[in-house]
């Protein structure tokens, strides 16, 4: 017979568990308990765009329109300040200019789904001419980091590194974000150019945060949180009971990450962080916060449903009959533990969102989140 426990229990057990799994930077599915992890985060403001003449006036009020954005470092990797970024049509005529600000970050909006050449310039440095760069409508196209050398130097100028040099890079940011210094905050990313990272990285990325120590002992403080209200009750009391629990608590812990941050981001060619916006009123904040936990970024630049998460919430709830006590399986079980993971996902953006980046170490500097 299927078994619930009484909601007063079950938000004793939430209650107790937030605040713990604010550490996890991905969701940690709860059977029964919505462990949530939360992060707060920010990015540099990106130049306005200054409009050199442009056939192009009206593209910001265009629905469907795209943006190309990306950073400019010079030869030491430092960022780049002022270099003129200039973007070209089909035909090769200029059409829109702007300067990387003070972050090196530059983004072009507003652009009509087109093919388009850009080119990097700065004094006594080589220029810079990209690939042709295929926008498509409500596109966010991230140029790779681009690196200019000194003229004289070099007379080539390339992209900082390969997509895997990249790709670990982002991960050094992620490990190095903790709350406090101490809680784990993998999974904000406060560049908003930030680039993909590669199916490896995603899996290097989640096996360090089901490692993490601090990570253990989240997953103590929800099985003790479990058996001080009793849930599952067939595990019984005492160390066995406590040790059953642990150890659902801990499958569960991986299940989700394992499946929602890594196996199905890789599948679906999906981002699995957070991207944190900081920009706009409230009410524009949370809608796109709550708003993740079922869209994503992928890793062309483009959102898209959250298949990733979503499908790592449900499909950790029904691994989870292999090991809970019959009483507490069942079909309705990984549908109420599928759509509470889901709503944890909500409420973690939401902390990510307003709370996180001002108590997070080693965050980038500059790094203040939309452009």
């Amino acid at each position: 017979m299927f078994h619930v426990v009484p909601w007063s229990k079950l938000f004793l057990v939430a209650g107790s568990i937030l605040l713990i799994f604010s550490s996890f930077t991905g969701s940690s599915l709860a059977q029964e308990n919505s462990n949530s992890t939360v992060q707060d985060d920010a990015l540099p403001d990106a130049p306005q765009p200054a409009q050199i003449p442009s056939s192009s006036g009206n593209d910001s009020q265009q629905s469907g329109a795209g943006t190309i954005s990306g950073t400019v470092l010079d030869a030491n990797r430092d960022v780049l300040q002022g270099a003129r970024v200039t973007l070209a049509g089909p035909s090769g005529s200029p059409i829109r200019s702007v300067e990387s600000g003070n972050d090196g970050q530059f983004a072009l909006t507003g652009l009509r789904p087109d093919l388009y050449t850009l080119t990097v310039t700065a004094p006594d440095m080589n220029s810079f001419t990209a690939a042709p760069i295929s926008l498509h409508a409500g596109e966010t196209h991230i140029v790779p980091p681009i690196t200019l050398s000194v003229f004289g130097g070099s007379s080539s100028v390339t992209v900082n590194g390969s997509k895997e040099q990249l790709s670990k890079q982002q991960v050094q940011i992620a490990l190095q974000q903790r709350i406090g210094g101490v809680i784990p905050n993998f999974y904000s990313a406060y560049d908003w150019n930030a680039p993909p990272m590669l199916a490896k990285q995603k899996f290097h990325l989640g096996i360090r945060t089901v490692i993490d120590p601090v990570s253990f002992l989240a997953v103590a403080g929800v099985a003790g949180a479990e058996q001080y209200v009793n849930a599952f009750p067939a595990y019984g009391g005492g160390i066995e009971g406590y040790g059953k629990r642990y150890g659902a608590a801990l499958a569960n812990h991986v299940s989700s990450t394992m499946l929602g941050r890594a196996v199905y981001p890789s599948i679906f060619h999906q981002d699995p962080r957070y991207f944190y916006k900081g920009k706009g009123s409230v009410g524009s904040r949370t809608l796109y916060a709550t708003s993740t936990a079922v869209i994503a970024r992928g890793d062309d630049g483009r959102w898209k449903p959250n298949y990733s998460l979503v499908l790592g919430n449900f499909s950790a709830a029904a691994i989870s009959n292999l090991y809970y006590p019959p009483s507490d399986r069942g079909g309705s079980l990984v549908l109420l533990n599928g759509l509470a993971g889901t709503g944890a996902d909500a409420v973690t953006n939401l902390i990510r969102e307003f709370l996180l980046k001002r108590i997070t170490s080693n965050v980038p500097k500059k790094a203040n989140g939309q452009p």
